[in-house]
């Protein structure tokens, strides 16, 4: 049995949850998620939680046990709190700002790039802090991970955007190569 898969879900108040067939639909402060989960789990109502079991015992069921769970739990905790991540930005030149549901950034290159937010997403600018929120966590990973892909940390002058618990490595410059070898 999936250690994570067996937990239940425990409903958090001001959350409704709804199972119709095999949509699930979670309704909460912060906004509306549906899922449509694989037929090889099953959710049933369990007083104020929701417990996740398995059709059958084989490899691929065992394997979708535990990620439907972690899913509905995401998908519960951004209807109620919802889900950011923050991405720290540093270069000459490098500016950001939100225009709309835009945001703008000067990252170095002969022109503006702009990224337009998916519905459910908005963007916040503060100082080389850039966070990208909704309720969604898949979606909002998916969007700070395309924003740092635009301009990757450069390991010598670590320039570009990276995450902002990220540790990027750095490496010598040639320079400081040279002084170690010669001593």
């Amino acid at each position: 049995m999936s250690r994570i898969g067996k937990m239940p879900i425990k409903i958090i108040d001001g959350v409704n949850v709804k199972i119709e067939g095999r949509d699930i639909i979670v309704t909460g402060p912060k906004g509306v998620l549906e899922l449509q989960p694989s037929h090889r789990v099953k959710f049933t109502m369990e007083g104020s939680n929701i417990v996740v079991s398995r059709t059958n015992d084989d490899k691929k069921t065992r394997a979708l046990h535990g990620l439907w769970r972690m899913l509905l739990f995401n998908a519960i905790s951004g209807v109620s709190e919802g889900w950011e991540r923050k991405l720290d930005f540093k270069g000459v030149g490098f500016k950001a700002e939100v225009q709309g549901n835009k945001l703008v950034l000067a990252l170095g290159f002969s022109h503006p790039v702009e990224v337009v937010a998916p519905e459910g997403i908005s963007f916040l600018v503060t100082k080389n802090v850039i966070t990208v929120s909704g309720i969604d966590k898949q979606l909002v990973g998916q969007v700070a991970a395309n924003i740092r892909r635009l301009k990757p940390v450069e390991p010598y002058k670590q320039k570009g955007i990276k995450y902002l618990e990220e540790i990027p490595r750095k490496k010598l410059g040639k320079a400081a190569k040279a002084a170690t070898t010669t001593a």
